[in-house]
């Protein structure tokens, strides 16, 4: 597990007069020389390596009339998922994303049959997959997500570490102005996914292929390595001081 952190230090300690202090979208607190508070925002990410790949892929059938095109399609479509369940691939990994005959020249009643489906595979065996459904027709393939099956105990991490350093920090402050923590008088927190991280992950692991498959034959399975799975905990807390 990769941990990184980055922590703002928001404080607000009391002194003879009056004051107010507001976080940013959170209710307003009075501060007066008997509400001595210290507010603390900590944010951590924890990153891992993904146990599940989700591979995305799909295929055009060649432009002809409708019922040729659909001939066509229904061919390439069970030679694709024929190839993917003959590799051991179960049937509940393979799943149907869209499937559509596509109107391309509408006076000359021409079609094409567009299929995608996302296939559920080991990290270790997604470049496996793409070959294989490429080598048996797929012909718009490549997008990889990378994740775990239990996002929720990774979240939990995340927050657990946000949660701890805000106290840890808090801690800190208060020593060094002189005063003791106190109790937590608010608390919250969010979690969210490192999405520009997960957006150039897929990118970078991305391969489109617009050309015969036949062509990729001979060729070895794509060089393609799981990107970590991140997640991100912000916490505010105001605390006691005493």
């Amino acid at each position: 597990m990769h941990v990184r952190q980055a922590i703002a230090i928001l404080v607000a300690i009391t002194g003879p007069l009056t004051a107010a202090a507001q976080l940013p979208s959170q209710p307003k607190f009075k501060i007066d020389p008997s509400n001595r508070t210290l507010t603390v925002m900590a944010e951590e990410r924890v990153s891992v390596d993904p146990d599940l790949a989700i591979v995305h892929i799909g295929f055009e059938s060649k432009v002809a009339d409708a019922k040729t095109a659909y001939a066509e399609g229904a061919r390439t479509s069970n030679a694709i998922v024929a190839a993917l369940k003959q590799a051991g691939l179960p049937e509940t990994a393979i799943r149907s994303e869209s499937q559509r005959l596509e109107s391309i020249d509408a006076k000359n009643h021409k079609f094409k049959l567009v299929q995608t489906w996302t296939v559920k595979s080991p990290p270790e065996r997604a470049a496996e997959v793409l070959d294989i459904a490429v080598n048996a027709g797929a012909t718009e393939s490549g997008e990889i997500d990378w994740t775990v099956q239990d996002l929720r105990s990774l979240e939990d991490q995340a927050l657990d570490h946000a949660a701890g350093r805000a106290r840890s920090d808090a801690a800190v402050m208060a020593k060094a102005s002189g005063a003791k923590l106190g109790a937590v008088l608010y608390l919250t927190n969010q979690v969210s996914g490192s999405s520009n991280l997960a957006a150039l992950a897929n990118y970078n692991n991305a391969a489109e292929f617009e050309v015969k498959a036949d062509r990729f034959r001979a060729a070895p399975p794509l060089a393609i390595e799981p990107r970590k799975v991140s997640r991100t905990a912000t916490v505010y807390a105001v605390f006691a001081i005493e």
